[in-house]
């Protein structure tokens, strides 16, 4: 195994100090780079694109498998990168349950009967539920599933790395600063004059010889001793304990010996009395240096936001994506309701429960208002049975002059939305109007004849409420 200790360390040490910069930022105690309000506006139109997929995707997943087992099942099979095993829906497991009840209780019998058409239609409507939820996991939540896990997931990838990018800019700021501050500060203290000590004291210690430097004047002199030099003095002329007596000094002691050296500018400049100019010429290197950091770090910063911008601005393609996804949702949803439908009314004409004319729903819709627009109306009003045929297909289709009204006689019906005649052979209705209905031998149940005065067409059954 590659262990590095030392990069192991460093980033350590790398996220701590970005841990410390971003909470002192959230506190307002340091200085935050600041996003333009377009970038901003782009970061927030993400992360609402994405909080409303995950929303969608889950409910779409909740709306085509409603058991929860279920979905956790099949979510387990897709990270397992495994096909998921083939499920019976519930309307086929309901057809399968009436079937062997027929089968047990008497397939010739009224109830065995009705058992038996049941649960073929049920059968039939499980199939086309199979299908809406296979077309719709292909067609919609696939794509949903892979802007989360794929592009997302880049998107945020490299949103991280602006962040630290940020940061380190931030920190390359903060340090040119401080840099820039204490040149300023060395600068002043250079301008102003430093007294500097004309001599220092030497000691050489008899017990332990040392050259004696070579003084260049040998006059007395009244020096006057600073408190801590005179403290110096009283400790080091003090004899040491007896205990350490023979083992540091077996030759035995003697005081030591002080001698005052005049500081000439040779000898103070080796001291290092004189380092003003070295420490301002260290701290313009350190401000070049935090000068040539922040260079680099805006660089950087400026190319990470490019890049994160142009996966923001894709996500304007991600919508287009995702409302061709919707569409092929709602279509394949609209077949699988219109099949549905097709079957219920199979089923009902071989249970003989509407003889004559079929109505599909018993209590009627409430009409929709008059000031209502257009496009509310339209997205209301029931679709009209694409079959029109006043006969079955191979007969000749019958003249609606000579069509009289059968001698079971007819019905009052009240129409419920605006409907506009297709051809010659269909009547025009307006909303709340009353017509004359009936039926006719062999004509399609999702059709009626309808006669408004002397004007008489075909008129689709979803639009009437036939009163009694």
């Amino acid at each position: 195994m590659d262990f590095n200790m030392k990069k192991l360390a460093s980033d350590a040490g790398i996220f701590f100090t970005r841990a410390v910069q971003f909470t002192e930022e959230k506190f307002g105690q340091a200085e935050k780079t600041e996003l333009d309000a377009h970038f901003e506006n782009l970061l927030a139109r993400a992360d609402s694109t994405k909080n409303w997929t995950e929303k969608i995707l889950r409910q779409t997943e909740v709306l085509l498998q409603p058991n929860p087992s279920a979905r956790v099942e099949e979510f387990l099979y897709e990270k397992l990168d495994r096909k998921v095993p083939s499920r019976v829906t519930n309307g086929e497991l309901l057809a399968q349950y009436m079937a062997e009840a027929a089968s047990e209780l008497g397939p010739a019998t009224p109830y065995g009967k009705t058992l038996i058409k049941v649960s073929e239609a049920e059968k039939l409507l499980g199939a086309a539920e199979r299908d809406f939820i296979h077309t719709a996991s292909i067609s919609f939540l696939t794509p949903l599933r892979n802007f989360l896990e794929g592009d997302w997931k880049t998107i945020a990838k490299e949103r991280r790395l602006l962040q630290n990018r940020r940061l380190d800019l931030d920190a390359c700021k903060a340090r040119l600063k401080k840099a820039k501050a204490a040149e300023a500060k060395a600068t002043c203290e250079g301008d102003v004059s430093i007294p500097v000590p004309r001599a220092v004291l030497l000691l050489v210690c008899p017990s332990h010889p040392q050259t004696v430097p070579d003084f260049q004047e040998t006059r007395p002199r009244n020096y006057i001793l600073s408190a801590s030099a005179s403290a110096t003095l009283d400790d080091t002329s003090r004899p040491p304990p007896r205990a350490k007596l023979k083992e540091k000094h077996p030759g035995g002691w003697r005081p030591p010996c002080f001698f005052l050296l005049p500081l000439t500018p040779s000898v103070t400049q080796a001291r290092g009395c004189l380092s003003l100019l070295e420490d301002r010429k260290l701290w313009n290197d350190e401000v070049d240096k935090a000068e040539q950091e922040l260079r680099v770090a805006q660089t950087e910063f400026d190319r990470q936001a490019e890049v994160t911008r142009l996966l923001l601005e894709g996500i304007s393609s991600t919508h287009v994506n995702h409302l061709r996804c919707l569409h092929e949702f709602i279509k394949s949803q609209t077949i699988y309701y219109a099949q549905g439908y097709r079957h219920m009314l199979d089923l009902q004409k071989q249970l003989g429960r509407f003889p004559g004319t079929f109505v599909g729903t018993t209590e009627p819709a409430s009409p929709p208002l008059s000031s209502t627009s257009p496009t509310t109306a339209a997205a209301t009003m029931p679709v009209v049975p694409t079959v029109a045929g006043l006969s079955p297909p191979g007969e000749a289709a019958l003249c609606l002059e000579e069509v009289a009204p059968p001698a079971s006689g007819t019905r009052k019906a009240r129409v419920l939305y605006d409907y506009e005649a297709a051809d010659s052979s269909e009547l025009a209705l307006l909303a709340d109007e009353l017509i004359t209905v009936y039926s006719l031998p062999g004509m399609d149940p999702d059709w009626l004849i309808g006669e408004r005065g002397n004007k008489k067409g075909k008129v689709p059954v979803t639009y009437l409420e036939l009163l009694s």
